[in-house]
């Protein structure tokens, strides 16, 4: 996992992992355990379930989008880096190392 210099990107990296292993032992302990179809608890552990859910997609969302605007492009074919605007990447960088100092 990449180091992050924005700390609101740590946390939700963070928190992606600690949702995602909830809702493994959450699933785990109902097909496990086993739950009645007419039990009160399916209705919550579902609710549950769907609350994790939407939390992990808003925490992919947030990291995603810090991701297309941080990143160096991957490839370094002729075509791929002809289309990239390195003076607004540099000019991020440039930001950050004077941040820094």
């Amino acid at each position: 996992m990449p180091v992050d210099s924005d700390s609101a990107i740590a946390w939700h990296r963070a928190q992606l992992k600690k949702l995602r292993e909830t809702l493994k032992s959450i699933e785990t302990a109902r097909f496990t355990v086993g739950e009645s179809a007419q039990s009160r608890r399916t209705g919550n552990t579902q609710k549950t379930i769907a609350e994790l859910e939407q939390k992990i997609r808003q925490s992919q969302h947030i990291i995603a989008a810090y991701e297309r605007q941080t990143r160096r492009p991957l490839a370094t074919d002729q075509r791929s880096l002809a289309s990239v605007s390195w003076s607004a990447w540099n000019a991020q960088t440039a930001a950050a190392i004077r941040g820094r100092r």
